[in-house]
């Protein structure tokens, strides 16, 4: 074997061999959310879905997926009249916590966390409207359903007392996406 081909030969063992997580001693370390149950809670909403609203009428297309390793969900939604947003998801370790922090093209800012309870994923905290400059306290729940469907339920507040529905939509598996699970 010439020497160019021991370059290749190693060129192709150091960069299709899976980099492991590092701890502090520079130890190698299997990919810690993947180990951890925990970060498994959100995934029942993992998939690509299409949406509906409560009068069943076509909301959008929601893709969510799990990336680094595990660590992080992220959603990226197209509305049925191309409006866009995005949201990222973890788990915080430090409080035991879900966040979702999320951003659209309107300037929507949505910031909230929580955890996993009977009902499904409740997220609590705040939105916030680029355009206007307005916070209001805002809370979302996740709910998986018996048929293998997931409603997602927001409601926002300006004292906090007296929650308004902001969207209630009911997710479907996409036919593709319902044939791999």
């Amino acid at each position: 074997m010439t020497l160019r081909n021991h370059f290749i030969l190693l060129f192709l063992i150091i960069f299709s061999t899976p980099i492991l997580a590092q701890d502090e001693a520079g130890e190698a370390q299997p990919a810690p959310c993947q180990e951890d149950e925990a970060f498994s809670e959100f995934d029942f909403w993992l998939g690509e879905w299409e949406v509906h609203d409560a009068d069943g009428n076509f909301a959008g297309i929601n893709r969510i997926a799990k990336t680094l390793n595990g660590c992080l969900v992220t959603e990226s939604w197209e509305g049925a009249s191309g409006f866009k947003g995005t949201s990222i998801n973890f788990i915080d370790k430090v409080s035991g916590e879900w966040v979702q922090v999320w951003n659209d093209a309107s300037g929507s800012q949505i910031q909230i966390r929580g955890g996993l309870t009977d009902e499904g994923m409740r997220l609590v905290g705040t939105i916030h409207y680029v355009s206007n400059g307005k916070t209001f306290r805002f809370r979302g729940l996740w709910t998986p359903l018996e048929d293998g469907r997931v409603r997602q339920y927001f409601q926002q507040s300006e004292d906090g007392d007296s929650w308004t529905t902001w969207f209630e939509g009911f997710y479907t598996r996409r036919q593709a996406d319902a044939g791999e699970r």
